[in-house]
Protein backbone atom coordinates (compact mmCIF):
# COMPACT_ATOMS: atom_id res chain seq x y z
CA UNK A 1 0.00 0.00 0.00
CA UNK A 2 1.47 3.38 -1.07
CA UNK A 3 1.42 6.84 1.43
CA UNK A 4 -1.54 8.80 1.82
CA UNK A 5 -1.44 11.09 -1.07
CA UNK A 6 -1.78 15.33 -1.23
CA UNK A 7 -3.50 17.78 -3.50
CA UNK A 8 -2.83 21.14 -3.39
CA UNK A 9 -5.59 23.77 -4.16
CA UNK A 10 -4.50 26.52 -6.59
CA UNK A 11 -4.90 29.99 -5.70
CA UNK A 12 -4.56 31.90 -2.28
CA UNK A 13 -6.41 31.30 0.75
CA UNK A 14 -10.19 33.09 0.64
CA UNK A 15 -10.27 36.54 2.68
CA UNK A 16 -11.88 35.14 5.49
CA UNK A 17 -9.51 32.30 6.02
CA UNK A 18 -6.04 32.68 7.80
CA UNK A 19 -3.55 29.78 6.65
CA UNK A 20 -3.24 28.66 10.47
CA UNK A 21 -7.48 28.38 9.88
CA UNK A 22 -7.82 26.40 6.78
CA UNK A 23 -4.97 25.16 4.69
CA UNK A 24 -4.45 24.85 1.34
CA UNK A 25 -3.08 21.03 1.12
CA UNK A 26 -5.56 17.92 1.77
CA UNK A 27 -4.25 15.01 2.48
CA UNK A 28 -6.30 12.03 0.97
CA UNK A 29 -5.95 8.32 3.35
CA UNK A 30 -7.25 6.27 0.45
CA UNK A 31 -4.49 3.91 1.70
CA UNK A 32 -3.00 2.29 4.25
CA UNK A 33 -0.13 5.18 5.82
CA UNK A 34 1.38 3.20 8.63
CA UNK A 35 0.43 1.26 12.46
CA UNK A 36 -1.99 3.25 14.29
CA UNK A 37 -0.35 5.14 16.69
CA UNK A 38 -3.40 4.28 19.41
CA UNK A 39 -4.72 0.36 17.99
CA UNK A 40 -8.39 -0.44 19.55
CA UNK A 41 -9.10 -3.41 21.24
CA UNK A 42 -12.94 -2.96 21.43
CA UNK A 43 -14.63 -4.54 24.42
CA UNK A 44 -11.38 -4.32 26.22
CA UNK A 45 -12.32 -4.17 30.16
CA UNK A 46 -10.81 -0.75 30.48
CA UNK A 47 -10.32 2.56 28.91
CA UNK A 48 -6.36 2.39 28.54
CA UNK A 49 -6.34 -1.72 27.41
CA UNK A 50 -9.09 -0.39 24.65
CA UNK A 51 -7.56 2.92 23.58
CA UNK A 52 -8.66 6.01 22.67
CA UNK A 53 -11.42 6.75 19.72
CA UNK A 54 -9.14 9.58 18.04
CA UNK A 55 -11.01 11.10 14.50
CA UNK A 56 -11.22 14.44 13.06
CA UNK A 57 -9.61 15.87 10.04
CA UNK A 58 -7.40 13.35 7.60
CA UNK A 59 -3.66 14.70 9.39
CA UNK A 60 -5.36 13.87 12.91
CA UNK A 61 -2.03 12.58 14.39
CA UNK A 62 -2.98 9.14 15.90
CA UNK A 63 -6.14 8.73 13.94
CA UNK A 64 -7.86 5.41 14.39
CA UNK A 65 -11.40 6.25 13.67
CA UNK A 66 -13.42 7.15 10.08
CA UNK A 67 -15.70 10.43 10.36
CA UNK A 68 -15.52 13.06 12.69
CA UNK A 69 -16.80 14.33 15.99
CA UNK A 70 -20.14 15.90 16.80
CA UNK A 71 -21.97 13.64 14.72
CA UNK A 72 -25.03 15.28 12.65
CA UNK A 73 -23.37 18.86 13.25
CA UNK A 74 -20.39 17.88 12.32
CA UNK A 75 -21.09 19.48 8.53
CA UNK A 76 -22.01 22.66 9.98
CA UNK A 77 -18.59 22.96 11.91
CA UNK A 78 -16.93 22.37 8.71
CA UNK A 79 -18.97 25.41 7.36
CA UNK A 80 -17.62 27.56 10.32
CA UNK A 81 -14.04 26.80 9.80
CA UNK A 82 -14.63 27.74 5.64
CA UNK A 83 -16.32 30.84 6.69
CA UNK A 84 -13.26 31.84 9.49
CA UNK A 85 -15.60 31.75 12.53
CA UNK A 86 -13.69 28.95 13.87
CA UNK A 87 -10.22 27.63 14.18
CA UNK A 88 -9.15 24.49 12.47
CA UNK A 89 -6.65 24.05 14.59
CA UNK A 90 -8.86 24.57 18.05
CA UNK A 91 -8.23 22.50 21.11
CA UNK A 92 -11.21 22.16 23.07
CA UNK A 93 -10.35 23.16 26.91
CA UNK A 94 -12.63 20.22 28.82
CA UNK A 95 -12.00 21.95 32.02
CA UNK A 96 -14.73 21.48 34.38
CA UNK A 97 -16.29 19.73 32.05
CA UNK A 98 -16.19 16.00 33.65
CA UNK A 99 -19.75 14.35 34.28
CA UNK A 100 -21.86 15.78 37.19
CA UNK A 101 -22.45 11.65 37.88
CA UNK A 102 -21.07 8.63 37.28
CA UNK A 103 -22.86 6.28 35.15
CA UNK A 104 -20.75 2.39 35.04
CA UNK A 105 -18.36 1.10 34.78
CA UNK A 106 -20.41 -2.27 34.21
CA UNK A 107 -19.69 -5.69 33.43
CA UNK A 108 -21.21 -5.53 30.14
CA UNK A 109 -18.94 -2.41 29.13
CA UNK A 110 -16.22 -5.30 28.43
CA UNK A 111 -18.51 -7.40 26.35
CA UNK A 112 -17.17 -6.37 22.60
CA UNK A 113 -21.31 -7.91 21.17
CA UNK A 114 -23.18 -5.97 23.89
CA UNK A 115 -21.84 -2.34 22.63
CA UNK A 116 -21.28 -1.63 18.82
CA UNK A 117 -22.82 1.84 18.72
CA UNK A 118 -21.43 3.77 21.38
CA UNK A 119 -18.45 4.38 23.40
CA UNK A 120 -18.54 3.48 26.90
CA UNK A 121 -15.68 5.44 27.71
CA UNK A 122 -16.89 8.31 25.74
CA UNK A 123 -17.62 10.55 28.62
CA UNK A 124 -14.50 10.38 30.95
CA UNK A 125 -11.79 11.06 28.36
CA UNK A 126 -9.92 13.51 30.50
CA UNK A 127 -10.00 11.17 33.09
CA UNK A 128 -8.62 8.28 31.35
CA UNK A 129 -6.64 10.24 28.60
CA UNK A 130 -5.11 13.46 30.11
CA UNK A 131 -2.05 13.02 29.91
CA UNK A 132 -2.30 12.14 26.31
CA UNK A 133 -4.61 14.90 25.64
CA UNK A 134 -1.75 17.52 27.37
CA UNK A 135 0.85 15.83 24.92
CA UNK A 136 -1.00 17.01 21.77
CA UNK A 137 -3.76 13.91 20.79
CA UNK A 138 -6.70 15.19 19.82
CA UNK A 139 -8.93 12.83 22.24
CA UNK A 140 -12.48 14.49 22.55
CA UNK A 141 -15.58 13.16 24.73
CA UNK A 142 -18.67 11.43 22.24
CA UNK A 143 -20.81 11.54 25.71
CA UNK A 144 -21.56 14.38 28.34
CA UNK A 145 -23.06 13.86 31.26
CA UNK A 146 -24.94 16.98 33.18
CA UNK A 147 -27.91 17.70 35.75
CA UNK A 148 -30.49 20.22 34.57
CA UNK A 149 -34.36 20.41 35.53
CA UNK A 150 -37.20 19.51 32.76
CA UNK A 151 -40.29 22.19 32.47
CA UNK A 152 -43.32 20.99 30.76
CA UNK A 153 -46.25 22.33 30.79
CA UNK A 154 -48.55 19.23 30.92
CA UNK A 155 -46.54 18.94 34.78
CA UNK A 156 -47.78 22.06 35.88
CA UNK A 157 -51.08 21.15 34.85
CA UNK A 158 -50.57 17.62 36.42
CA UNK A 159 -49.55 19.46 40.12
CA UNK A 160 -52.10 21.84 39.47
CA UNK A 161 -54.95 19.32 39.71
CA UNK A 162 -52.69 17.07 42.00
CA UNK A 163 -52.30 14.33 39.57
CA UNK A 164 -48.74 15.17 40.36
CA UNK A 165 -47.58 16.01 43.85
CA UNK A 166 -44.10 17.71 44.41
CA UNK A 167 -41.16 16.42 46.68
CA UNK A 168 -38.97 18.77 46.62
CA UNK A 169 -36.51 16.65 45.17
CA UNK A 170 -37.68 15.01 42.11
CA UNK A 171 -40.42 17.39 41.17
CA UNK A 172 -40.39 20.97 42.71
CA UNK A 173 -43.04 22.82 43.49
CA UNK A 174 -43.25 25.29 40.38
CA UNK A 175 -43.65 21.89 38.12
CA UNK A 176 -40.00 21.29 37.48
CA UNK A 177 -39.03 18.57 37.16
CA UNK A 178 -34.71 17.17 38.61
CA UNK A 179 -32.99 15.02 35.89
CA UNK A 180 -29.28 13.53 35.34
CA UNK A 181 -28.86 13.67 31.37
CA UNK A 182 -26.60 12.72 29.11
CA UNK A 183 -25.75 13.43 25.61
CA UNK A 184 -23.92 10.59 23.47
CA UNK A 185 -22.95 10.81 20.18
CA UNK A 186 -23.02 7.53 17.60
CA UNK A 187 -19.71 5.54 17.56
CA UNK A 188 -19.37 2.70 15.69
CA UNK A 189 -17.42 -0.29 15.90
CA UNK A 190 -18.24 -1.67 12.32
CA UNK A 191 -17.52 -5.36 12.93
CA UNK A 192 -19.77 -5.56 15.92
CA UNK A 193 -22.51 -3.36 14.04
CA UNK A 194 -22.20 -5.67 10.92
CA UNK A 195 -22.71 -8.86 13.53
CA UNK A 196 -26.03 -6.99 14.94
CA UNK A 197 -27.77 -7.02 11.78
CA UNK A 198 -26.47 -10.24 10.17
CA UNK A 199 -24.63 -9.27 7.84
CA UNK A 200 -20.67 -9.34 6.05
CA UNK A 201 -18.63 -6.74 7.38
CA UNK A 202 -17.19 -5.91 3.69
CA UNK A 203 -20.33 -5.43 2.64
CA UNK A 204 -22.07 -3.18 5.27
CA UNK A 205 -18.82 -0.95 4.48
CA UNK A 206 -18.95 -0.84 0.54
CA UNK A 207 -23.00 0.08 1.33
CA UNK A 208 -22.16 2.42 3.60
CA UNK A 209 -19.59 4.02 1.28
CA UNK A 210 -22.26 4.01 -1.90
CA UNK A 211 -25.20 5.04 -0.43
CA UNK A 212 -23.81 8.18 1.77
CA UNK A 213 -22.59 9.37 -1.38
CA UNK A 214 -19.11 8.00 -1.51
CA UNK A 215 -18.38 10.74 1.67
CA UNK A 216 -16.44 8.12 3.09
CA UNK A 217 -13.76 6.61 0.85
CA UNK A 218 -11.72 5.10 4.23
CA UNK A 219 -14.74 2.46 4.96
CA UNK A 220 -14.01 0.90 1.29
CA UNK A 221 -10.25 1.57 1.12
CA UNK A 222 -9.14 1.16 5.10
CA UNK A 223 -10.53 -2.17 6.26
CA UNK A 224 -7.58 -1.13 9.43
CA UNK A 225 -10.16 1.19 10.61
CA UNK A 226 -12.87 -0.48 12.20
CA UNK A 227 -14.43 2.52 14.29
CA UNK A 228 -16.73 4.55 12.50
CA UNK A 229 -18.53 7.78 13.46
CA UNK A 230 -21.46 8.64 11.57
CA UNK A 231 -22.95 11.87 10.78
CA UNK A 232 -26.05 10.93 12.39
CA UNK A 233 -28.24 12.37 15.43
CA UNK A 234 -27.11 10.76 18.77
CA UNK A 235 -29.24 9.69 21.73
CA UNK A 236 -29.99 11.85 24.81
CA UNK A 237 -30.84 10.21 28.19
CA UNK A 238 -32.88 11.83 31.18
CA UNK A 239 -32.35 9.81 34.42
CA UNK A 240 -35.31 10.56 36.91
CA UNK A 241 -34.34 9.96 40.52
CA UNK A 242 -30.56 10.06 40.37
CA UNK A 243 -28.24 7.89 38.52
CA UNK A 244 -27.05 5.93 41.89
CA UNK A 245 -30.08 4.61 41.53
CA UNK A 246 -29.27 2.20 38.77
CA UNK A 247 -26.54 0.42 40.97
CA UNK A 248 -28.38 -0.03 43.78
CA UNK A 249 -31.23 -2.73 42.37
CA UNK A 250 -33.66 0.14 41.96
CA UNK A 251 -36.87 -1.26 40.12
CA UNK A 252 -36.17 1.19 36.38
CA UNK A 253 -39.14 2.74 34.26
CA UNK A 254 -38.14 3.33 30.93
CA UNK A 255 -39.15 4.57 27.16
CA UNK A 256 -36.62 4.63 24.46
CA UNK A 257 -39.10 7.01 22.41
CA UNK A 258 -37.54 8.02 18.54
CA UNK A 259 -37.83 11.64 17.29
CA UNK A 260 -40.65 13.48 16.00
CA UNK A 261 -40.35 16.91 15.18
CA UNK A 262 -44.04 17.81 14.95
CA UNK A 263 -45.29 16.57 17.49
CA UNK A 264 -42.59 16.49 20.40
CA UNK A 265 -41.96 20.23 20.01
CA UNK A 266 -45.25 21.50 17.78
CA UNK A 267 -48.42 19.34 19.10
CA UNK A 268 -48.97 17.84 15.83
CA UNK A 269 -52.29 15.98 16.24
CA UNK A 270 -51.72 12.97 13.54
CA UNK A 271 -49.42 10.78 16.01
CA UNK A 272 -49.11 9.20 19.74
CA UNK A 273 -45.79 10.45 20.10
CA UNK A 274 -45.78 13.59 22.45
CA UNK A 275 -48.96 12.27 24.29
CA UNK A 276 -46.54 8.84 25.05
CA UNK A 277 -44.05 11.13 25.73
CA UNK A 278 -45.31 13.10 28.94
CA UNK A 279 -46.65 10.14 29.72
CA UNK A 280 -42.90 8.64 30.06
CA UNK A 281 -41.96 11.36 32.17
CA UNK A 282 -44.73 11.40 34.25
CA UNK A 283 -44.70 7.75 34.93
CA UNK A 284 -40.67 7.88 35.40
CA UNK A 285 -41.54 10.60 37.94
CA UNK A 286 -43.94 9.04 39.85
CA UNK A 287 -42.57 5.91 40.06
CA UNK A 288 -39.30 7.69 41.33
CA UNK A 289 -41.15 9.07 44.03
CA UNK A 290 -41.90 5.42 45.39
CA UNK A 291 -37.94 4.46 44.70
CA UNK A 292 -37.96 3.73 40.97
CA UNK A 293 -34.87 4.98 39.04
CA UNK A 294 -36.88 6.60 35.64
CA UNK A 295 -34.85 6.37 32.09
CA UNK A 296 -36.01 8.30 28.77
CA UNK A 297 -34.14 7.52 26.12
CA UNK A 298 -34.72 9.83 23.30
CA UNK A 299 -33.52 8.95 19.82
CA UNK A 300 -32.59 11.16 16.73
CA UNK A 301 -34.29 9.14 14.16
CA UNK A 302 -36.77 11.69 12.77
CA UNK A 303 -39.64 10.09 10.97
CA UNK A 304 -38.81 6.46 11.89
CA UNK A 305 -35.45 7.12 10.40
CA UNK A 306 -36.55 8.34 7.16
CA UNK A 307 -36.70 11.89 7.71
CA UNK A 308 -39.21 14.80 7.93
CA UNK A 309 -39.83 15.19 4.08
CA UNK A 310 -40.55 11.37 3.71
CA UNK A 311 -42.81 11.57 6.88
CA UNK A 312 -44.88 14.76 5.16
CA UNK A 313 -44.77 13.07 1.77
CA UNK A 314 -46.21 10.23 3.44
CA UNK A 315 -48.47 12.37 5.76
CA UNK A 316 -50.05 13.78 1.88
CA UNK A 317 -49.96 10.05 0.65
CA UNK A 318 -52.08 9.03 3.11
CA UNK A 319 -54.96 12.25 3.17
CA UNK A 320 -54.75 12.08 -0.72
CA UNK A 321 -55.47 8.23 -1.75
CA UNK A 322 -58.80 6.84 -2.48
CA UNK A 323 -60.57 6.38 0.16
CA UNK A 324 -59.12 8.67 2.50
CA UNK A 325 -56.44 7.94 5.46
CA UNK A 326 -57.35 4.85 6.61
CA UNK A 327 -55.78 2.20 9.03
CA UNK A 328 -55.39 -0.69 6.60
CA UNK A 329 -53.30 1.74 4.56
CA UNK A 330 -51.06 3.08 6.72
CA UNK A 331 -48.01 0.93 6.66
CA UNK A 332 -48.45 0.95 2.87
CA UNK A 333 -48.10 4.68 1.97
CA UNK A 334 -45.00 4.69 3.97
CA UNK A 335 -43.60 1.80 1.94
CA UNK A 336 -44.50 3.58 -1.56
CA UNK A 337 -42.84 6.45 -1.15
CA UNK A 338 -39.75 5.08 1.22
CA UNK A 339 -39.41 1.93 -0.16
CA UNK A 340 -39.47 0.52 3.35
CA UNK A 341 -42.00 0.64 5.75
CA UNK A 342 -39.33 1.23 9.11
CA UNK A 343 -35.74 2.38 8.73
CA UNK A 344 -35.16 2.47 12.54
CA UNK A 345 -33.92 -1.23 12.92
CA UNK A 346 -33.84 -1.04 16.76
CA UNK A 347 -31.06 -3.70 16.97
CA UNK A 348 -28.48 -0.91 18.28
CA UNK A 349 -31.47 0.84 20.57
CA UNK A 350 -30.49 -1.33 23.96
CA UNK A 351 -26.71 0.18 23.79
CA UNK A 352 -27.80 2.63 25.79
CA UNK A 353 -29.60 0.72 28.35
CA UNK A 354 -26.64 -1.63 28.84
CA UNK A 355 -24.36 1.38 29.01
CA UNK A 356 -26.93 2.58 31.66
CA UNK A 357 -26.14 -1.28 33.24
CA UNK A 358 -29.69 -1.87 33.17
CA UNK A 359 -30.47 -5.59 33.01
CA UNK A 360 -34.20 -5.48 33.87
CA UNK A 361 -37.24 -2.67 33.11
CA UNK A 362 -39.74 -3.39 35.48
CA UNK A 363 -42.27 -0.99 33.79
CA UNK A 364 -41.64 -0.60 29.76
CA UNK A 365 -43.49 2.27 28.64
CA UNK A 366 -44.08 1.81 25.16
CA UNK A 367 -46.38 -0.28 22.80
CA UNK A 368 -43.58 -1.14 19.93
CA UNK A 369 -42.99 -5.31 19.31
CA UNK A 370 -39.75 -4.06 18.06
CA UNK A 371 -38.36 -2.39 20.53
CA UNK A 372 -39.40 -4.94 22.95
CA UNK A 373 -37.92 -7.75 20.49
CA UNK A 374 -34.59 -5.79 20.49
CA UNK A 375 -34.28 -5.61 24.07
CA UNK A 376 -35.38 -8.58 25.00
CA UNK A 377 -32.68 -9.76 22.81
CA UNK A 378 -29.94 -8.15 24.11
CA UNK A 379 -30.63 -10.28 27.45
CA UNK A 380 -32.60 -7.03 29.39
CA UNK A 381 -35.61 -8.61 30.90
CA UNK A 382 -38.86 -6.50 30.93
CA UNK A 383 -41.92 -7.11 33.07
CA UNK A 384 -44.58 -5.30 32.66
CA UNK A 385 -45.28 -3.03 28.98
CA UNK A 386 -47.55 -0.32 29.45
CA UNK A 387 -49.38 1.36 26.58
CA UNK A 388 -50.78 4.69 25.55
CA UNK A 389 -54.35 5.21 27.40
CA UNK A 390 -57.29 6.21 24.74
CA UNK A 391 -57.96 9.03 26.50
CA UNK A 392 -54.28 10.28 25.83
CA UNK A 393 -54.15 9.54 22.08
CA UNK A 394 -55.07 12.68 19.48
CA UNK A 395 -58.60 12.50 17.09
CA UNK A 396 -56.29 12.15 14.24
CA UNK A 397 -54.15 9.45 15.81
CA UNK A 398 -56.25 6.43 15.75
CA UNK A 399 -55.30 5.67 12.53
CA UNK A 400 -51.52 5.07 13.44
CA UNK A 401 -52.51 3.53 16.80
CA UNK A 402 -55.18 0.88 15.05
CA UNK A 403 -52.43 0.06 11.94
CA UNK A 404 -49.71 -0.42 14.72
CA UNK A 405 -52.19 -2.97 17.21
CA UNK A 406 -53.09 -4.82 13.76
CA UNK A 407 -49.21 -5.29 13.17
CA UNK A 408 -48.37 -6.82 16.20
CA UNK A 409 -47.71 -3.37 18.66
CA UNK A 410 -48.77 -4.36 22.55
CA UNK A 411 -51.93 -3.74 23.78
CA UNK A 412 -54.79 -4.82 26.34
CA UNK A 413 -57.81 -3.85 24.12
CA UNK A 414 -59.82 -5.63 21.57
CA UNK A 415 -59.18 -6.43 17.99
CA UNK A 416 -57.91 -3.96 15.90
CA UNK A 417 -59.53 -1.60 13.39
CA UNK A 418 -58.52 -1.21 10.02
CA UNK A 419 -61.26 1.08 8.87
CA UNK A 420 -60.78 3.48 11.27
CA UNK A 421 -60.30 6.78 9.32
CA UNK A 422 -58.50 9.97 10.13
CA UNK A 423 -59.43 13.63 9.40
CA UNK A 424 -59.69 15.16 5.91
CA UNK A 425 -57.06 18.11 4.89
CA UNK A 426 -58.47 21.06 6.47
Amino acid sequence: MGQPRTFTFPGEVGPKMSETQVPNTVRLTSHVGSTARFPIVWGASGPLERGPIVAGAPDTPGRNAIGAHHGAVSVYRAVAVAAGGLDAAHVPDLTDTTPTDVIGPWPRWGDPKALVSLDPFGATVSEHYGDLIAGGARIQPSIAVTRSRLRLPETEVAVAVGSLEPDGDILHEDGSIGVTKAAIEPVWYLPGIAERFGVDVHTLRRVLFEQTGGMFPELVTRPDLDIFLPPIGGTTVYIIGGPERLSDGSPVTARVHDECNGSDVFGSDICTCRPYLIQAVHGCVSDAQKGSVGVVAYFRKEGRALGEVTKFLVYNARKRQPGGDVAREYFNRTECVAGVQDARFQQLMPDVLVWLGIDRIERLISMSNEKYDAIVSSGIEVGDRVEIPPESIPADAWVEIEAKRAAGYFSSRGASDLATEGREFD
